[in-house]
């Protein structure tokens, strides 16, 4: 569910500080614990470290991502793929070209 249009898009305050500090096309990574938080037009072009629970995922914010909220781009969970006798199959037939 969306946030109401009265109150407007959560941006963390900490988050918008160190974006200003920087100059823009700036890559220095700029850490967050704010998954919740939407990106603005103000965040392109920067790179940020979103925490997902274990480390930090590098996210490169693009002018189609405003809009979204960051924890969109760290998935918090590891895929680990399916496994089986078919799944080595297809492996070993992929290895052996």
């Amino acid at each position: 569910m969306s946030r109401s249009l009265k109150k407007g898009p959560y941006i963390d305050e900490k988050l918008l500080k160190k974006i200003k500090k920087l100059k823009a096309g700036d890559k220095t990574v700029i850490k967050t614990w704010s998954r919740a938080s939407t990106i603005s037009p103000e965040m392109v072009g920067f790179v940020l470290g979103v925490h997902n629970g274990k480390g930090f995922v590098e996210v490169s914010v693009a002018e189609d991502m405003v809009g979204h909220k960051l924890g969109e781009f760290s998935p918090t969970r590891k895929f680990v793929k399916h496994g089986g006798k078919k799944q080595k199959e297809a492996e070993a037939a992929a290895k052996a070209k």
